[in-house]
């Protein structure tokens, strides 16, 4: 009975949606994966304005990085975290995994020599991991993603599955590696090209300051100014 009431409960929602969606004006959405649904749920185009990154906060290192790579993630089993650690389980790299949720004792039990489980850390420990990696894991599909352009930002590359709007910010060589798919081998094989190119912290840290504060507010501000405009043109046209 549960069950079904949910299930009523969601069509009558998606009913909702679809029927008062032709009274927004205008979608913004924060990557062409965002958008992409929008046109494909309510046919109608969306403006995509990355989320912000603190490039101010998260900045370089004048110190060389470390060998290990780094996971930063809420604990969700859409994170497939576990992808990530039976990929380092594999090849004896060292990962840290910075996570906190209800699946973390269960990823613990996982977690071989290599692994390290670390809890959440504050800002100042989480931007040193940041600039020490040698690279960012990121094994899921996100919409975003705002924590491989932190790493950006501090001049480390990304690892990202080519799925999703996170994938959207990575430039294969330049700025990390993609994923090809979500499963233990395709990590290690980003791992391998990631290591065979030499990535330079300067154009990774340019890279990631087109996602800066100052950045978003004039993509926000230029959408808000033409929603109010066009929104305004529509009012004269029916008046």
């Amino acid at each position: 009975a549960k069950h079904l009431a949910i299930r009523a409960a969601m069509l009558w929602l998606r009913r909702w949606d679809k029927a008062t969606s032709s009274r927004v004006d205008s979608y913004a959405a924060n990557s062409d994966w965002v958008a992409g649904r929008i046109e494909r749920y309510y046919g109608r185009p969306a403006t995509v304005i990355p989320p912000p990154v603190d490039t101010d906060w998260f900045k370089p290192s004048e110190q060389a990085p470390d060998d290990f790579y780094l996971v930063v993630s809420a604990l969700s089993p859409y994170k497939r975290i576990e992808v990530a650690i039976e990929a380092f389980n594999r090849s004896g790299r060292s990962l840290i995994v910075v996570v906190q949720g209800p699946e973390s004792k269960k990823l613990a039990r996982l977690a071989g020599p290599t692994v390290e489980m670390r809890g959440w850390v504050d800002e100042s420990s989480l931007r040193e991991l940041y600039q020490r990696c040698r690279g960012l894991i990121l094994p899921a599909v996100e919409d975003a993603g705002i924590v491989p352009l932190e790493a950006m930002a501090c001049g480390r590359p990304a690892l990202v599955l080519d799925e999703g709007g996170a994938a959207e910010a990575v430039i294969e060589g330049e700025t990390g590696s993609l994923i090809h798919a979500c499963d233990p081998d395709a990590v290690i094989e980003a791992i391998d090209r990631a290591e065979s190119v030499s990535f330079n912290t300067l154009r990774i840290r340019a890279h990631a300051l087109e996602y800066g504060h100052d950045v978003f507010a004039r993509r926000f501000l230029t959408f808000v100014t033409s929603a109010l405009s066009a929104h305004d043109r529509a009012r004269a046209t029916m008046a």
